[in-house]
């Protein structure tokens, strides 16, 4: 029986770079006990992580770095898609072994296939693992409501899903009204912008970004005491932010990375993003530390 406990508030990891392109490990080990000591309940290694711009031998390094620094006392959630099922087999398989507690998975998308395709994708992969699989529904490849309860229909290993397709607040409610009975559990995500809302419509989680750990389980421990009011504050003190780490095109990545060495937790020079990803211009970066300055995070 796959593990059906999850909940809670599952930062999706960032990766430390430097100007060569290399990983610096010290920086994500020290990134994992940092986002620990900030009360949350898993990390996720997913495409927050640019986990799909790193080579195979990369990717193992950064998931057994993150496992080894855990050490059990967060999940571990690992993405493992792949556009064919093969790959995604062969990845899940292999992160399995590297102890990863659950893997998220988006449906292949860079040839459109039917419905009936990425069930059989899903489940194919569920059958090659013991794990659970968060089901990720993103807008450029979506898992619908209808599609994510017939692939927890098809096996149990397919018992969650990310709801990322927006706008995520319909979308959630949607889901949790055709998954009553499947067993479906559901998270949040798209940077945690409509947490509380996606609460209140079934997510029993959220896997937000990695800069704001400690506000995320403060919002989860106000709504779990009843406290909507106090989760709603603590969202529309850090909306002005949380609205700038939704930008695309790469955006995101540079400025996380740059929050991250304000806050303390990545050292200066470890905030590259690995190309493509547009950077930031030095205004932007002003704006974003006028930012934390006012909410108080540089250096915490």
């Amino acid at each position: 029986m796959p593990d059906r406990s999850m909940k809670g508030v599952f930062p999706i990891l960032s990766a430390p770079i430097n100007e060569k392109g290399q990983l610096v490990v010290e920086d994500l080990e020290r990134q994992v006990e940092w986002i620990i000591g900030k009360g949350v309940h898993g990390v996720g290694i997913a495409i927050a992580t640019e986990i799909f711009k790193f080579t195979e031998s990369e990717r193992d390094l950064i998931l057994s770095t993150v496992v080894r620094v855990a050490n059990g006392r967060v999940k571990v959630v690992m993405n493992t898609g792949g556009e064919s099922t093969d790959v995604a087999v062969f990845l899940s398989k292999r992160a399995e072994e590297l102890g990863a507690d659950a893997l998220m998975i988006r449906p292949s998308s860079f040839i459109p296939v039917p419905v009936s395709e990425n069930v059989e994708y899903f489940g194919r992969i569920a059958e090659s693992v013991t794990v659970p699989i968060f089901l990720q529904d993103q807008g450029t490849a979506q898992v619908s409501p209808a599609m994510a309860v017939q692939c927890a229909n098809r096996h149990e290993n397919l018992c969650y899903i990310k709801v990322e397709t927006p706008p995520t607040i319909p979308r959630m409610g949607e889901t949790q009204k055709l998954s009553r009975g499947s067993g479906l559990i559901l998270f949040g995500g798209a940077g945690g912008a409509f947490v509380v809302e996606e609460f209140k419509r079934g997510s029993v989680g959220t896997m937000p970004g990695s800069t704001l750990p400690d506000m995320f389980v403060r919002v989860w421990d106000h709504f779990q005491a009843g406290d909507e009011v106090a989760a709603n504050s603590e969202m529309r003190r850090h909306a002005a932010l949380i609205g700038m780490l939704a930008q695309g095109q790469g955006y995101a990545n540079w400025i996380c990375k740059h929050i991250m060495v304000r806050r303390g937790v990545f050292t200066p020079g470890s905030d590259f993003a690995r190309h493509p990803a547009l950077k930031p211009d030095a205004e932007h970066y002003r704006e974003v530390d006028s930012l934390l300055e006012e909410l108080d995070l540089i250096g915490k």
